[in-house]
Order: structure tokens, then sequence, then C-alpha cells
């Protein structure tokens, strides 16, 4: 059977467990340029020594002004490259593969100074009123995705992750709740998700995996619930989407946030029933700290890789505790075995 220590492969993605260091956000960028700083390497670069399967670098944006603060990760000149470049080159040297989230905040983003999205309508009473972006700034934007990915590409990560969840661009265009476009962008909300996803396949090597992140419920009323991100998901699996990253929420209320999502493993149904609807290799994410609870969405067959989030912000070595706990072989740094059990 198998189990969170279970070997993955997809494409060329070969993953020595199955732990899934999730985005998170820092806001630490210093000098508001979209460079990684030391606080990211060595946050990253902990999870690979802590003993992550998979990394995936929090939200970095194709746009200065598609961060959700300006003290965000960016991809849009190639100054970014070496740093990033910096912190893959350190996780492989510890056994972590990494991957990259794309994407742009849309209307979400608090420090532009005029907000885009795809219909003009604020995040909320405290937010700006975004402009509607034109047919021609919409192409500029996939294109803008397009460069980013290939700086990604560049900077020698395994995966690209897309973020169509939680309320930014991607989500905002794919939502009738925020997409009141009368045009081709409003008639079809999978077309600006279709467009991005086969830009950044033509910069991917063949046997690079891309895996979208989706929101697979909104919670709140007037949006859409599973049986909708069902399909919209079969459309971007056929678009070139090889794996997907289920969690939730993104409108009105972001489901991590406190409500709901209130117990452990909310958000496993959501990723089994992508997983089964599609036939397709799916993430779980949300409140999956608890080693023995992660082990069993595995082993049960609810999702193929399992992401642990405030866990690991609590504790780099999560994955290596979770392996004591659980009487699973995996590789100890040597200079940390004398604290772990020997077998």
């Amino acid at each position: 059977m198998k189990d969170l220590f279970t070997p993955f492969q997809l494409k060329g993605l070969e993953l020595k467990n199955r732990v899934v260091m999730p985005p998170m956000c820092q806001y630490s960028v210093t000098n508001i340029d979209g460079i990684a700083t030391d606080w990211h390497y060595v946050h990253y670069v902990s999870r690979a020594i802590g003993g992550a399967g998979l990394i995936i670098i929090e939200m970095t944006d194709v746009d200065p002004d598609g961060r959700i603060t300006d003290y965000d990760l960016g991809l849009w000149s190639d100054d970014h490259v070496p740093a990033i470049a910096r912190i893959v080159e350190a996780c492989h040297q510890h056994g972590a593969k990494v991957a990259i989230q794309i994407a742009h905040a849309g209307r979400k983003a608090e420090d532009a100074e005029v907000p885009v999205a795809p219909s003009p309508i604020p995040f909320d009473e405290n937010s700006k009123t975004p402009k509607e972006l034109t047919i021609d700034e919409i192409k500029q934007m996939v294109h803008k995705f397009k460069s980013a990915v290939e700086r990604a590409v560049k900077a020698g990560v395994d995966a690209i992750e897309l973020h169509g969840a939680h309320g930014y661009l991607i989500h905002q265009f794919q939502s009738s709740f925020t997409n009141k476009r009368t045009d081709e962008y409003g008639q079809d909300l999978t077309r600006f998700g279709k467009e991005i996803i086969q830009a950044a396949k033509s910069v991917m090597p063949s046997k690079m995996p891309l895996i979208m992140r989706i929101s697979a419920i909104e919670y709140v009323e007037g949006g859409y619930g599973l049986k909708e991100s069902v399909e919209f998901s079969k459309i971007y699996k056929e678009a070139g989407v090889d794996m997907f990253h289920v969690s939730a929420g993104g409108e009105g209320q972001i489901a991590a946030h406190g409500r709901p999502g209130t117990h452990a493993a909310y958000q496993v149904p959501f990723a089994r029933e992508i997983k089964e609807k599609l036939n397709t290799p799916v993430i779980a994410v949300g409140r999956l700290d608890e080693p023995s609870l992660a082990n069993a969405v595995i082993g049960n067959e609810e999702a193929d890789l399992v992401a642990v989030g405030r866990g690991m912000l609590r504790n780099p070595y999560w994955t290596l505790e979770a392996a004591a706990k659980l009487n699973k072989e995996t590789v100890v740094p040597k200079q940390y075995s004398p604290s772990f059990p020997t077998k």
C-alpha cells in the first residue's frame, strides 16, 4: 500500500516522498523589488533539509502591480532569476524538488495604484475599484504569465504551479461572481485560464509537470461549487494541466482563515472528487498537520500528495518528525541523526 513516504513520479518529476510544502506568502521582500532575499533562502532550504519531497515557492507575480503587496516575490524581470535559482539549487542538494507558483493578484493587489480585474468590482468595501482589462490588456497579461514561466524554467525549477485559486486573477475570470463581462472572456469563463495554460506549456520542457491550484468551492452566495469546479478542471486538464492542487475559498471568506474549515482535512473530499472525476493526480491541502491523518489520505488513495502548510511553518522538520512518528524510512541529515530513532 502507498503511504506518505512512498516515492511519487509525474512525467519527469520524481519525488522521494509525498509531502509537499505549499506556497505561503512571506511578505519579506526588503527593497520592494520582488527579488528573493536571504529570508526566502533560509525559509525554503530549511524545509528541504527537513525532508519535504516537493517545495512550492510562494505566489510569485508576473507584474509589479500584480502583487498582493509590494513585499511579494516577482518574476517580471530577468533580475529575479538568480535569487530563485540559488534557492532551487540548494534545495536540490538536500533531495527536495522545487515548483514555483506563478500568479497575479488582480483586484486583490492591495498596493497597486489601480488594480486590474475582469470586471470593475472591488474585493470588499475597503478595497480599490479595479480597472476592467481590455482585450488587448488580457493578451498582454497572458504574455506576462508566459514570460514568468520561462524565467522560472531558466531558474531550474522542477514544476510550475499556476495560481487559479483564492480569488486572484485567474480565479476572478473563472467565476461568474467576479466576471461580468459580455465578450468572449465572459461568455467562456475558462478562456483566460486556458490561454495561460497553453502559453505556459509552450515554454516548459515536455517532461515538466504543470500544476494548477484551484478553489473547489467559493463559499460565497452566488459563487460556484464543486460541480462547477469539476467541469472547469476538466477543461483545464484538456488544455494541459497535469495535476490539481485542490483548495477552496477566496471570495468573501477564505476558508482557511476560520469559516468554514474548522475541522481537520475539511478540503480532502474536494481533492478526492477531482481525482476521481478527472482520473488525474491531485494534491490535498487544508489542516493536514497530523502525520497519521496525512498518511491516511495517501493510504486511502484520496490524494496523491499532501500539502502541510501551517505545520511546516511551525516546524521546518515536520517531514522528519512524521517519519519518526509513523515508523517510516527516510533520510535524516547526518548532523541531526543522533536525535532521531534508529531501527
